[in-house]
């Protein structure tokens, strides 16, 4: 077991690559934290003021035809603008991740084309994720799944929203301009015009 927090590689926040070739035939379990760069990093990508904290632990099995087996979870503490008040809010997320990665030449082109070998009536599978230039980014996939866990309308306990009082006086309701516009100038309204008579 080991615990690391790699400096971001290419457009990854947070990167932390496993070499398939090197995988024990047991399988590797791996730990990973981010540092506080990675976090910035993070909460950029997620859209979030701040990551607090954010850890993964993995379970990595290669398996005889190429293809690695990834079970493990994600997880973190961020802090959010309140969707109603605006004020700060922390939440806390525990995502469990599952995936399985495979060659490029293993993974069909899309999952119509493995349906079809299956016949019409069958569901469309989802497809392993590659493996790309031989490896796996185990911080990549945790970043996939921290994000996902993050609540889009998170909302500060004891915050309710209270909608806007309705008008009391009927004139000034929003409608009522509207309403005023349906009627001609000089004409009562619901009055209609009347074509002129032929002579």
């Amino acid at each position: 077991m080991s615990k690391s927090g790699q400096m971001p590689d290419g457009d990854f926040p947070w990167s932390f690559p496993v070499v398939v070739a090197q995988l024990p035939e047991a399988g590797l379990h791996q730990v990973l934290e981010a540092s506080a760069a990675q976090r910035q990093l993070l909460a950029d990508a997620a859209g979030v003021n701040a990551v607090l904290r954010a850890t993964a632990t993995f379970d990595v099995v290669p398996e005889a035809d190429g293809r690695v087996n990834v079970t493990g979870s994600v997880q973190a503490r961020v802090e959010q603008a309140c969707v109603v008040s605006l004020e700060p809010v922390e939440n806390d997320l525990d995502e469990s991740i599952t995936a399985v990665f495979a060659p490029p030449a293993q993974i069909p082109v899309s999952p119509r084309s493995v349906q079809k070998e299956d016949g019409e009536d069958a569901e469309i599978p989802d497809l392993p994720e590659p493996i790309v230039n031989g490896a796996i980014d185990l911080g990549h996939l945790a970043t996939e799944f921290l994000i996902l866990g993050i609540d889009p309308y998170p909302r500060k306990p004891g915050v309710a929203f209270i909608p806007p009082a309705t008008p009391q006086d009927p004139d000034e309701h929003p409608f009522a301009a509207l309403k005023a516009l349906k009627a001609a100038p000089g004409k009562p309204e619901g009055s209609k015009g009347k074509k002129p008579k032929g002579k």
